[in-house]
């Protein structure tokens, strides 16, 4: 997971329809709760508040008209979250994507540093 997004480079968002869009939070959100089965836990591995992390689950969710992220209530054997078939299909195809971008720009992204002057070091 990209914690915090503080690479360099490009950041791609997809628009899928006027209100539907997936770009480097919501997907290293899916990745996060992916890996630690677990909204909360996502959220705090990239600085998100709960409410934010589990307000951006639930739109995805809705957008996309069958969950990505299945949630079990909590109590004595503590709840969880986990990344549906669709979940997991819709994470791999944006990384697919993020991965095409970045090869198809990189020679031009060099050259655009290139045009940075150097900072202090």
């Amino acid at each position: 997971m990209k914690a915090g997004n503080q690479q360099t480079g490009a950041r791609l968002r997809i628009v899928l329809a006027p209100d539907i869009a997936i770009g480097p939070g919501k997907a290293d959100l899916l990745e996060g709760v992916g890996e630690t089965g677990s909204i909360a836990a996502a959220g705090r591995m990239l600085g998100m508040s709960y409410k934010k992390a589990w307000g951006l689950i639930e739109a995805l969710n809705e957008q996309f008209g069958t969950p990505l992220v299945l949630t079990s209530r909590g109590g004595s054997t503590r709840g969880g979250a986990e990344l549906t078939d669709l979940g997991r299909k819709v994470l791999d195809q944006y990384r697919k994507m993020e991965a095409k971008t970045a090869k198809a720009i990189a020679s031009d992204l060099i050259a655009m540093r290139k045009l940075v002057p150097r900072q202090a070091e």
